[in-house]
């Protein structure tokens, strides 16, 4: 397989860029499914004939023009969802959680992108699901995407992909977003994405304990109010970590702001991903390529209304240095004192509202505190 130049090579680098961003989820998952799609031949270019002899003086017919390139009837907006299950596979029946729910949306014209986070007990709307047996209800966002993994008749036997329908129709109710396309991908595949890649660079910006793993790797047993045994600490600094670190380390949320440094956290990983990724010149390196793809395996779910290789090329325009990070803030939710969910604050819904109608970049201006910073 032979990369092209210039616009061709720009395209895959925002296909790579996308892996990013849908590892943590997600990111993976689209970049192993753009990538599995440049394997087929190129739709893009006109077959070649071979010259044939004509007879003298009869002209030959002129070749016909290629057809447009995929994606070109693509102008945006668009709004990618990028999910990251628990699974937990040792568990038999249990249902996925999205423990990581991102939203990466490009605005019309295609020259800049936000990607921005949902607190995973955000309480929402979750609709009616009738395909898993769901009459609807207001609670965590998470839940949306177990209780619509439910099959009747299967019990024990979750179903990802339609959970993530129920997801996808939660998100989109509530950010009054139209979702293109998504992946999903477990926390598996985040582990074997980040190994595959030999590690990733990021600076830690405050000491986080793990309570999963311990400084070994080894994951922490279960006892009596919580896990115990040693625990994995990631000090302040620049660091460079493993696959197993950067998902123990993008897990945490018992720790000083909560969800919400979590979730700059993740958004910090994908930056950094991006950053390795095109440091490697990893979309001009075939093996390379396919190493991830191996690597990700069965640990990814794909669905998009239009192809990856048409939403890829469609941002092939794309500056990696207009792609910013957004931290909406939030609140805790209580009723007669116990705990209920997160809610967004006025500034944070606000920003959805802004991102809707094409003032994002203009509302980033009047409150900088939302970008978040490498």
């Amino acid at each position: 397989m032979v990369l092209g130049s210039g616009t061709t090579r720009r395209r895959r680098l925002f296909g790579v860029l996308l892996l990013a961003a849908v590892v943590l989820v997600t990111a993976g998952g689209v970049v192993a499914v753009r990538l599995l799609g440049d394997r087929a031949p190129d739709r893009g270019a006109a077959p070649s004939t071979p010259p044939g002899p004509s007879a003298a003086g009869t002209p030959t017919a002129s070749p016909s023009p290629p057809p447009p390139p995929p994606g070109a009837d693509i102008t945006g907006p668009l709004n990618l969802l990028l999910v990251g299950v628990d699974t937990r596979v040792s568990v038999p029946g249990w249902e996925p959680h999205a423990d990581a729910v991102l939203v990466l949306h490009v605005p019309r014209g295609l020259d800049r992108a936000y990607l921005f986070s949902l607190p995973r007990d955000l309480v929402v709307d979750i609709p009616a699901f009738p395909k898993a047996g769901y009459r609807g209800g207001r609670t965590k966002l998470t839940h949306a995407m177990s209780y619509g993994s439910r099959v009747p008749g299967r019990p024990k036997q979750p179903n990802t992909a339609q959970g993530y329908e129920l997801l996808r129709s939660t998100v989109s109710g509530y950010t009054g977003l139209r979702i293109d396309a998504g992946a999903v991908v477990t926390f598996n595949g985040f582990d074997r994405l980040v190994d595959s890649l030999g590690g990733v660079d990021i600076t830690v910006d405050q000491r986080v304990v793990s309570r999963h793993r311990q400084p070994d790797g080894r994951h922490r047993e279960p006892g009596a109010g919580g896990y115990v045994g040693p625990q994995m600490v990631y000090e302040k600094g620049n660091r460079h970590l493993t696959g197993w670190q950067a998902l123990d380390y993008a897990r945490q949320r018992y720790i000083p702001g909560g969800d919400y440094s979590r979730q700059r956290h993740q958004q910090q990983l994908i930056r950094a991903l991006v950053r390795k990724i095109l440091d490697q010149h990893l979309a001009r390196d075939p093996d390379r390529v396919q190493q991830v793809v191996d690597a990700l395996g069965d640990t990814l779910v794909y669905v998009g209304g239009r192809r990856v290789v048409d939403i890829a090329y469609a941002l092939g325009g794309l500056p990696a240095d207009r792609f910013t990070l957004v931290g909406l803030p939030g609140s805790s939710v209580g009723s007669g004192g116990a705990y209920r969910g997160e809610q967004l604050t006025s500034v944070g819904r606000r920003f959805l509202t802004e991102l809707r109608a094409g003032r994002a970049e203009q509302y980033l201006k009047a409150n900088p505190s939302l970008r978040v910073k490498a």
